[in-house]
């Protein structure tokens, strides 16, 4: 007796029943006629979108996703949850009558390409591109309606072209600070050349300057400049590295490489101009707080005071927060980078020296050189942990307490960073615990200058921690010319900084946490920088005629690598070994002529391409200007509740917070001031979705096992035989849990996929993956679908017929509820009000009406296109979904006829009262007194107070 395949049976019974392989057939069929008709072309204000009135009064709607990087292993189903998002979105606005620009591009640069490069001797364009093109079949499968004129990548020489550009407007620019902003260079070399500024650090005229020497004024002002400073430097990954890609343990975030301290010349955008600004305008932004409080924090803007400490007929100068305090300073402190360690580190040690002080070295130069070599290999974050020991060595020289006249010795150690204030300290260790704890450490003296109100007295020697405080009052704190003695802080403070500047040893100051942005990146795969350099060292800009330019080909993409643990080494770039490319002869048309030059060999970091993309986004194919105005002031310019512009809704993930987002404001800013966009801010409205999770197992050894190939018994968890540990995480290739998704769209269909994706639960809320619960969503659909057409004849099933008022109360309910819902991006909730009225048309039984069929069609179609589309089509429509308009409820049908209204006497429910919505509370309360059930339960007692919630609540409390 042969056996009998029951899904093949259904499938001859009802050969038209909704199975996967009829998704894949409609989810194909309308890709196709999207892509051929170009539903989702969105028509800018100029050109297509000139003369035609109806367009122009359409409101828009720009929404982005965050950039993809194009990785190898494709997407898993984790990737498209905030694609998903913004398209069931994109698509709810379309259909409420908005022009909605909704785009996907690439950002490609960056060095997973380039390491594999490095492994395969495959060109970086030729693997990112096949990855590119993977994504994109895998994207277009989830049927998302994005606007594919507007695509590009940052690899592209026409789109990195603007890059190079703006780098070049960034460079030709300088911060005003009178006015505010930012202006050409060209206008403050004119002061210059007038005699309206006087020219720092020159006695003479600007015109009898030599060009090294106008080069370098005017790098301490130009917004891009190139500088020596101290770097994060990776011998293992050949490059140096920005802060924030640095991990707390100090080493790399990819290849988890060493990082040093090191000094190099290097690119860097003075973002520290823009801080203010940069914290000021978050106020306006609608953005999660918690991304704006990180904006803040890493921004870190402090109140204070600079003061100059005398050394040696010369100067250092520490910023503190605390002015109040600087009778207590006992020594001070400079970070082992700091430039003046050399130059005030004596050669030997000072008669009377504390041994502690040492390090047990001979001369203050073998232990500032040791001491320096240690802290190098350390990140910030260990250098200020808290709980560590104190370490540091003293220098061999001593500087004056402005205030007392105290000599004070001059200490390096690594708990001070020279990315903060001055990178040198006043250490006050009666009021600050890590002072406290160094001064304890190297038998320093610790004077009492608040006074205590714990009760522990001013005798600093039976201390056991420091007493910090902003409300005790000042002592110990006078001289002949100033008392700051039984002054509150914030007076004492103001007092102090008044006689400061009068002496002309400091001023009141503002600092901030946020340093200069690295620009270079020691790499082949990213964008060149358009600056060479003349005989002199001189950088020019190259002229806009020769943008883009283009990376050269190389035989070999790898900077040169170093042993990971070798500090003392220097980088060396793919770009310097090609020589040809490097030493060139140019006529930059500055009316010099043909000379020779030497390219900058150093590339721009990966973020520079996504710093500006939603503007490419708006006009992708503009080969003479970065934007037309038109066109930018269209989708970004400011508007009503959107002071500085932007776009509607930026979506992705919360680890961008104090990079990518901080860095795309800054250029915003920087292009505004200069004129070319009306946006001040690149993204208004900010949403972080939240990740899909998935079970990661592990074996005895903690090495990651197939997720797919575990079988679960008895609540335990097995891999061929041997038991398994179980822990919800990330999901990745590495971890051995992904699933694509192209598995799913083949066993459900992607609108299944895009349903269960957005009914996990709230967008930005984790959430775990279970490819058991998928099938939920798709028998929804099919329930849809059988809720239309005979699964039998495939005809459609719907009739011209009134439904009952149940019916349209359930579906105007839906209606009203799942269009707030969407507005709100409240998917969730929105399937399950589509899910509601899907089951009750189910119940209800016999055929549906036309009347509730086609806006229940048009309730899906933001949420699942294909089958919408598809059914639309059945049901006799030649137009498509995409563009139609959203149902709109009648509210005569949203308010219920009758609520339910409880009664309780003592708390408990003695009676539930059917009344109108809009009963008053008075009349409620006398319908409730005279319920049979209510006047029973009070048997006659009296009562002291009724409380009435109309409609739905009477509390009576007897006597």
């Amino acid at each position: 007796m042969s056996e009998t395949n029951p899904a093949a049976t259904a499938e001859v019974v009802a050969p038209h029943r909704y199975t996967a392989v009829m998704a894949a057939d409609i989810e194909a069929r309308w890709q196709d006629f999207w892509d051929a008709e170009g539903t989702y072309a969105a028509p800018n204000p100029s050109g297509d979108l000139a003369g035609d009135p109806q367009l122009v009064a359409k409101p828009k709607k720009f929404i982005m996703d965050m950039f993809p990087y194009p990785s190898g292993a494709g997407l898993h189903v984790g990737h498209p949850l905030g694609y998903i998002a913004t398209d069931v979105f994109a698509r709810f606005h379309r259909m409420t009558g908005h022009n909605v620009l909704h785009t996907l591009g690439f950002d490609a640069f960056g060095l997973p390409a380039e390491q594999y490069a490095v492994q395969t001797g495959t060109h970086p364009r030729v693997s990112t591109e096949a990855n590119m093109e993977n994504m994109k079949v895998q994207l277009r499968r989830l049927g998302l309606g994005h606007d594919k004129r507007r695509s590009f990548a940052t690899i592209d020489p026409d789109y990195y072209k603007w890059t190079q550009w703006i780098f070049l407007q960034i460079f030709n620019s300088w911060y005003d600070q009178e006015a505010d902003r930012a202006r050409p260079v060209s206008e403050l070399i004119a002061q210059f050349e007038s005699g309206e500024r006087a020219v720092p650090g020159h006695t003479r005229a600007w015109s009898e300057l030599s060009d090294t020497e106008r080069a370098d004024v005017l790098g301490d002002f130009r917004l891009a400049y190139a500088s020596d400073a101290p770097v994060n430097w990776c011998p293992g990954l050949g490059t140096v590295l920005a802060n924030e890609e640095v991990t707390a343990d100090g080493r790399s975030e990819r290849g988890n490489f060493p990082v040093f301290k090191a000094k190099l010349r290097q690119w860097n955008m003075r973002i520290t101009a823009y801080a203010d600004r940069l914290l000021d305008d978050l106020d306006a932004l609608d953005w999660p707080e918690a991304i704006k409080l990180q904006q803040r924090n890493w921004i870190g803007r402090s109140e204070g005071a600079r003061v100059d400490f005398p050394i040696d007929g010369e100067r250092i100068t520490v910023f503190t927060t605390r002015p109040d305090t600087l009778f207590g300073a006992t020594y001070m402190v400079l970070a082992p980078e700091h430039p003046l360690v050399e130059k005030f580190t004596s050669g030997a040690w000072p008669e009377g020296t504390h041994e502690a002080w040492t390090g047990g070295h001979a001369t203050p130069t073998e232990a500032v050189a040791a001491y320096r070599a240690q802290a190098a290999s350390k990140s910030d974050v260990e250098r200020q942990a808290e709980a560590k020991d104190k370490t540091g060595v003293f220098i061999g020289a001593y500087a004056t307490n402005p205030v007392n006249g105290e000599q004070v010795p001059v200490f390096i150690a690594d708990y001070v960073l020279m990315g903060y204030g001055t990178g040198a300290i006043m250490a006050v260790p009666a009021g600050d615990q890590r002072d406290f704890e160094f001064a304890r450490a190297f038998e320093l003296p610790i004077h009492c200058i608040v006074e205590p109100t714990d009760g522990r007295g001013t005798d600093t020697s039976t201390w056991e921690d420091a007493f910090a405080s902003y409300d005790a009052k000042i002592i110990n704190s006078s001289n002949g010319d100033i008392s700051l003695d039984g002054l509150g802080v914030a007076d004492a403070k103001a007092r102090i900084t008044e006689w400061l500047e009068r002496e002309g040893i400091g001023e009141g100051t503002v600092n901030f946490r946020l340093r200069d942005w690295l620009f270079s990146r020691q790499r082949y795969w990213g964008e060149p920088f358009p600056i060479v350099y003349d005989e002199d060292g001189v950088a020019h800009s190259l002229p806009e005629s020769m943008l883009p330019l283009e990376l050269p080909e190389v035989e070999d993409y790898s900077p040169r690598t170093f042993d990971p643990d070798d500090a003392d080494t220097q980088p060396e770039t793919p770009l310097s070994r090609n020589q040809d490319w490097v030493n060139v002869t140019l006529d930059l048309g500055d009316g010099r002529g043909p000379r020779p030059y030497r390219r900058e060999t150093n590339t721009m970091p990966n973020w520079a391409g996504s710093c500006w993309y939603e503007l490419r986004y708006a006009d992708p194919h503009n080969d003479r200007k970065l934007v037309d105005p038109q066109i930018e002031q269209y989708w970004m310019g400011p508007r009503e509740g959107q002071p500085h512009g932007g776009v509607d809704l930026y979506v992705g993930g919360a680890e961008h917070a104090v990079l990518h987002l901080l860095y795309a404001r800054f250029w915003s800013k920087v292009l505004h001031d200069l004129g070319h966009v009306s946006s001040a801010e690149p993204f208004h409205k900010l949403y972080n979705q939240g990740m899909i999770q998935a079970y990661v197992y592990r074996d005895s050894r903690g090495i990651a096992v197939p997720a797919a190939e575990v079988e679960e018994r008895d609540g335990a968890y097995y891999y061929q035989g041997e038991q398994v540990s179980r822990l919800l995480g990330k999901m990745g290739k590495s971890l051995k849990n992904a699933v694509t998704p192209d598995e799913i769209c083949a066993e459900y269909g992607a609108d299944t996929l895009r349903l269960y994706e957005m009914a996990m639960g709230p967008l930005d809320v984790s959430r775990p993956w279970d490819t058991r619960a998928v099938v939920g969503q798709f028998r929804l659909l099919q329930r849809l679908w059988r809720n239309v057409v005979d699964e039998t004849t495939g005809d459609v099933t719907v009739v011209d017929t009134e439904p009952d008022e149940d019916t349209l109360r359930a579906l105007h309910k839906a209606i009203d509820g799942v269009r707030q819902d969407l507005e709100g991006m409240r998917f969730n909730t929105a399937i399950a009000k589509v899910t509601e009225l899907n089951n009750h048309l189910t119940k209800t039984g016999g055929a549906v009406p036309r009347t509730v069929a086609e806006p229940l069609v048009l309730l899906v179609a933001p949420l699942a296109p294909h089958i919408a589309e598809e059914l639309w089509r059945r049901l006799g429509h030649t137009d498509s979904v995409v563009h139609h308009d959203f149902p709109v409820a009648d509210p005569a049908y949203v308010v219920d006829e009758s609520v339910t209204c409880v009664v309780q006497i003592k708390g408990k429910v003695k009676a539930r009262l059917e009344v109108s919505p809009a009963i008053s509370d008075e009349e409620l309360e006398k319908v409730a007194l005279g319920d049979e059930k209510v006047v029973a339960a009070l048997a006659g007692a009296g009562i002291r107070k009724v409380i009435v919630r109309a409609p739905k609540l009477v509390n009576i409390v007897p006597a």
